[in-house]
C-alpha cells in the first residue's frame, strides 16, 4: 500500500508541474497587455512602460514563471493587477461559495443517483426500469443553465421561496447560505445525477453477470441478497471514478450557473479576471482548480485500492 501511495504522490506532483508550465505559457500567449488594458487606450506608451515595471511584467518569462511556481510553493499568489489585494484573499472568500457550493451539488447527485441506479439495475428491463433511463437521458440532455433559468421562474420568481441570485455570506447564518444555494446545486447535480445512475446500473449489471455472482445464486441466495452482498461493492470502481470527476467539474466548471445566480465563487471570479486581464488572478485561481481535480483524482486511486486490493498487488 505505500509503494502504491507513493507512486500516485509522484505522479501527482508531475501532474502539477506540467500544469502549472501549460497554464503559464497559455496566458503568456492571450493577446492584450493587462496594462494597457487596466490605464486605457489612449495612455502614453510612458505611463504603460512606468506600470509594467510595477507589475513586474517587464521580467524575463522564464523568471516570472520560477516567481509564480515559488510563491504558490509558499501560499503565496501575488497581488492582484485590478483589486490591489493579495490574491490569496480574493480565492479564500470565494471558495467559500464554490466548495460549499461543489459539495452541495455532489451530496444531491449522489443521493439521487443511488438508489435510483441500484433500482433500475435490480428492475432490469422492466417498465421502472425504462422510466427510470428514459428520466436520465433528459437530465443528461437539458442544459443545466437552462435548467437554472427554469429553477429561477418557478422557485424564485412564482413561488417566492428562494432568492433569484446572490449570496448573503456564512454570517448570516448556516441555514441562510445554504438556502442560497439550492437552486444553484440542484441546476448542476440534475445532469450530473442522471449520469451516476446510468453509470451505477450498467456497473451493476456488468457484475451481476460475473460468474461469482451465479455461484453465489447457485448457492440459494436470492437476487436481492446478491445484489447487495456481493454486486455493489464491486460495481462502485466505475462509479467512484465518475462521482470523482464530478466533484472536479463542480467546483471548477461552475462558471455559468455561479453568472446565473450571482455567486460570488471561484469560477466568477476567473470569469472576471480574463474579462479585466487580470492574469495573476486567472493564473493562481486556474492552478488552484487543476490542483483540486488532480488531488480528488488521487484520493479516488486510493479509495480504488481500498476497495479493490488487486490494484495494490498490481502496484
Amino acid at each position: 500500500m505505500l509503494r502504491f501511495f507513493l507512486s500516485r504522490l509522484v505522479s501527482l506532483a508531475l501532474s502539477l508541474i506540467a500544469a502549472s508550465i501549460v497554464i503559464f505559457l497559455v496566458l503568456e500567449v492571450v493577446p492584450g497587455d493587462p496594462a494597457q488594458f487596466m490605464l486605457g487606450m489612449n495612455t502614453s506608451p510612458d505611463a504603460v512602460e512606468v506600470l509594467r515595471e510595477q507589475l513586474g511584467l517587464n521580467a524575463p518569462a522564464l523568471q516570472r514563471y520560477f516567481t509564480w511556481a515559488v510563491g504558490l510553493l509558499h501560499g503565496e499568489f501575488g497581488t492582484s493587477y485590478t483589486y490591489k489585494v493579495p490574491v490569496a484573499e480574493l480565492i479564500g472568500a470565494r471558495l467559500w461559495v464554490s466548495l460549499p457550493l461543489a459539495i452541495y451539488a455532489l451530496t444531491l447527485s449522489t443521493l439521487i443517483a443511488f438508489p435510483v441506479g441500484i433500482l433500475a439495475a435490480a428492475r432490469r428491463n422492466s417498465a421502472t426500469d425504462v422510466t427510470i433511463m428514459g428520466a436520465t437521458q433528459l437530465g443528461v440532455a437539458i442544459p443545466n443553465f437552462w435548467f437554472a433559468m427554469l429553477l429561477v421562474l418557478a422557485f424564485s420568481i412564482t413561488l417566492r421561496w428562494f432568492s433569484a441570485g446572490g449570496f448573503p455570506g456564512w454570517d448570516a447564518g448556516f441555514f441562510v447560505g445554504l438556502k442560497a444555494l439550492t437552486l444553484p446545486a440542484i441546476a448542476l447535480a440534475l445532469p450530473q445525477a442522471s449520469i451516476l445512475a446510468r453509470v451505477m446500473r450498467s456497473s451493476l449489471l456488468d457484475t451481476l453477470n460475473e460468474d461469482y455472482i451465479r455461484s453465489a445464486r447457485a448457492k440459494g441466495l436470492t437476487r436481492r441478497q446478491t445484489l447487495w452482498r456481493h454486486a455493489l461493492r464491486n460495481a462502485l470502481i466505475p462509479v467512484l471514478t465518475i462521482i470523482g470527476l464530478q466533484f472536479s467539474f463542480l467546483l471548477a466548471g461552475a462558471i455559468i450557473i455561479e453568472n446565473v445566480f450571482f455567486l460570488p465563487g471561484l469560477g466568477r471570479l476567473v470569469f472576471q479576471g480574463i474579462t479585466q486581464r487580470d492574469l495573476i488572478v486567472v493564473k493562481s485561481v486556474v492552478m488552484l482548480l487543476v490542483f483540486a481535480v488532480i488531488l480528488v483524482t488521487f484520493i479516488v486511486d486510493m479509495t480504488y485500492a481500498l476497495v479493490d486490493p488487486r490494484l495494490r498487488r498490481q502496484a
